[in-house]
């Protein structure tokens, strides 16, 4: 699982960083976050936990709205996209090289199978409207109005995560997404396999 759960992290939160220097703001590049770097983007403990609980984060890219181009609004929604796509991307990858051979490779299933499924779940749990997730920020840029209530909301964020995790109803709701989608890609490896 290591290799998927690092890849997932670093392309997640270097998505966020290319996204948001690309509409014109420069802080993810001044700290450092444009890189393929592992130790630039994976919280040791976050990394931890992951393993643990279950549960766990990486570094949040430094992000400043003011320096966007254009529409505030529109481009924090395209970067609170961007990491949970890179991580339907790299599940796509992944489905591709099995399908292309790599289930041969010495542990080649096991680890294309865990870099499909950990980056299912990593784009869709992170596309939950709960702060502090992306789907919090795609949501508040989406809707009319401040969205007070949501970025207020932010404080708790962690607790109502904790909450929800702790007593299942994340792995409920996700599993209705998560399980159609892991299966989705790895009928695509099948198909891929067949065609080559």
């Amino acid at each position: 699982m290591l290799p998927a759960v690092v890849l997932g992290l670093t392309f997640h939160e270097l998505a966020h960083g290319w996204v948001a220097d690309s509409l014109g703001d420069p802080t993810p590049r001044y700290h450092g976050r444009l890189t393929v770097n592992p130790l630039a983007h994976v919280d040791v403990i976050g990394l931890i936990l992951l393993f643990v609980a279950g549960f766990g984060w990486a570094k949040p890219v430094p992000v400043n709205p003011y320096n966007f181009r254009g529409n505030m609004r529109r481009g924090m929604v395209l970067v609170s996209l961007a990491g949970p796509a890179a991580n339907l991307v790299l599940a796509l990858v992944g489905a591709v090289l099995l399908g292309l051979g790599g289930w041969a490779l010495p542990y080649g299933y096991e680890i294309l199978t865990a870099i499909i499924r950990i980056n299912i779940v990593l784009a869709v749990f992170n596309l939950l409207p709960v702060p502090p997730l992306d789907g919090s920020k795609i949501l508040a840029g989406l809707l009319p109005g401040r969205q007070a209530w949501l970025y207020a909301l932010e404080s708790y964020g962690t607790i109502i995560l904790l909450f929800l995790l702790f007593t299942g109803i994340i792995g409920r709701v996700l599993g209705v997404i998560i399980h159609p989608l892991y299966r989705a890609f790895m009928s695509l490896a099948k198909a891929v396999s067949l065609i080559f």
